[in-house]
């Protein structure tokens, strides 16, 4: 072997060992890579000599995050698409901004959200990173109060058909901050399963302040509850100052520009506040001012709550409160009442009200009861409140069969009770097509004092029995007419009124709502078990 030869071998040894050390000091370097490293020249070379290896400057590694799991909120989030990434979080150069031609519909809440999460709000200014983008897509998928929410390149986007949709994303995002510092990475698709989701509040027999009141409110919000129904008249008070009527108001009451300071927070939060004249029972209130309404049997006695339907005068005063308040509550829905009418607890409320029976007879032929009577009172007064649009309610004991006339047809019957006059049970009503709001006494009511065999609702048990199909007792309807049922509110009744505190209430209600909001946003069994889902509740 020559002496150049030899020279080329070690030159070729020298420079594979220098390349491998190399490589080991540098784990982002492979063989594939375009840009080994130069290796050093032999004795002599005139080829220039390469940096020492420890020399080579050290690349940043790629974060590498584990694939994302849903955010947890309450009600859960029905679909998550996990993916990989840091999430977001607030921070001070945040902001909540919205698109430019959505400003005027999504400004409040854009605001809102931007106060909760302690960030700016850009008003019409270009979202940049780590901004919340809200806006609105009328084309979107998903129906109305549904919204996508995705977290992605340290965004979150905000989308929904309606404002209601994005606000409930909004909640999300708030909720998922409170639960654990920052929302995932991924995109939420979501949308509430059913349409009716709320609280009702009885005021007459126990007022509540309006600080309270919109706390509940505000409660219900985060929940993505969108319906308060507040009933403010009955035997023991009426809550309301009236214009046509101030001798029947009790004291103390909320005056009208209090109950349009709470109209004007509940729309703010998508919330409807549905009010509630009962009649022709529960009209205590009215009928000390107006005894001469007073329904009295053969024996002259007066029939509790009980207004005379046959006397027109009853009708007129009713009708005269309901124009007034129609134009007060703007929300898209009224409660006519029409439950326990006490006539028709009688054996034989012919013979026990014969000026009932007559006027049964002289309006629908001689086959005619008073029930029939009872129900053309129930379609007389919705026929005042319909030119209005609003939605039409009642309670399921206003609704009689067998009878010579009908509940109209677009009246929602509010199923409370399987223990009404004649028990009608809720197949009944849905095999006749009509729609139901379920209010189910033995899961949904929490009346003070717990008389009459009532007890307090718990969270649990409504998280795991309960369900919108479990409209009386607690045996399910077929799922068939799962559509025909709207959705369900928890009600609080007031019965003995010093029984708690408003303070009391209000915590006591508050695992009961969460399950609810649970049950009726998403009506499939729950991922979470009931002791986790309590503790996120309490965290939130």
């Amino acid at each position: 072997m020559s002496t150049q030869r030899r020279h080329r071998r070690v030159h070729t040894i020298a420079t594979a060992t220098v390349a491998a050390l190399v490589t080991l000091a540098l784990p982002g370097c492979t063989a594939a890579s375009d840009e080994a490293p130069a290796a050093p020249s032999a004795p002599g070379s005139s080829t220039t000599a390469a940096r020492p290896a420890e020399a080579a400057p050290t690349p940043t590694p790629t974060p590498s995050y584990p694939l994302s799991t849903a955010p947890r909120t309450i009600p859960a989030v029905r679909e998550h698409v996990p993916a990989r990434g840091p999430g977001w979080k607030p921070t001070p150069d945040a902001r909540v901004v919205v698109a430019p031609d959505d400003n005027a519909a999504l400004s409040d809440e854009a605001q809102l959200l931007a106060g909760e999460l302690n960030i700016g709000y850009g008003k019409s200014a270009a979202p940049r990173a780590g901004d919340v983008e809200l806006s609105l897509d009328a084309g979107a998928a998903g129906g109305p109060e549904s919204y996508t929410l995705d977290v992605k390149d340290g965004r979150v986007r905000i989308n929904g058909p309606d404002q209601a949709g994005v606000f409930y994303g909004t909640r999300t995002l708030k909720q998922a901050v409170k639960s654990a510092g920052s929302a995932p990475e991924g995109t939420v698709r979501d949308a509430p399963a059913k349409p009716q989701r709320g609280l009702n509040l009885d005021i007459a027999r126990k007022f509540y302040s309006p600080d309270w009141i919109e706390d509940r409110l505000r409660e219900m919000a985060d929940l993505k509850l969108n319906q308060l129904g507040l009933h403010f008249s009955d035997d023991q008070a009426f809550r309301i100052q009236s214009d046509t009527h101030p001798e029947i108001v009790s004291t103390p009451h909320l005056t009208k520009a209090q109950v349009r300071e709470i109209n004007a927070l509940a729309a703010r939060l998508h919330i409807t506040v549905v009010p509630e004249i009962d009649s022709p029972g529960h009209l205590g209130a009215v009928l000390r001012a107006h005894p001469d309404l007073q329904l009295r049997d053969t024996q002259g006695r007066a029939v509790k709550g009980a207004v005379d339907i046959s006397n027109p005068a009853s009708a007129k005063l009713v009708d005269e409160l309901l124009r007034e308040y129609i134009p007060l509550f703007p929300g898209g829905a009224w409660h006519l009442g029409a439950d326990e009418y006490q006539a028709l607890v009688y054996r034989d409320p012919q013979a026990s009200f014969p000026q009932l029976a007559r006027a049964a007879q002289q309006r629908y032929g001689p086959s005619a009861r008073v029930q029939d009577l009872a129900t053309g009172w129930l379609n007389d007064r919705a026929a005042v409140v319909r030119p209005s649009g609003k939605a039409l309610k009642a309670w399921n004991d206003g609704f009689f069969a067998g009878g010579v006339t009908s509940a109209a047809k677009d009246i929602q019957v509010e199923y409370w009770t399987g223990k009404e006059n004649g028990a009608r049970p809720p197949l009944e009503y849905l095999r006749e097509g009509r729609k139901l709001v379920n209010l189910n006494d033995e899961y949904l009511y929490y009346v003070l004092g717990q008389p009459n065999q009532f007890t307090y609702p718990t969270g649990q048990r409504i998280y795991e029995q309960w369900t919108p199909l479990v409209l009386r007792g607690t045996t399910p309807v077929p799922a068939s007419y799962g559509p025909q049922i709207l959705g369900g509110r928890l009600a609080i009744w007031s019965d003995l009124a010093g029984a708690q505190t408003q303070a009391q209430v209000a915590a006591g209600i508050q695992a009961p709502l969460a399950a609810l909001s649970q049950k009726v946003w998403d009506a499939r069994t729950p991922q979470l078990p009931w002791a986790d889902f309590k503790a996120l509740a309490d965290r939130l």
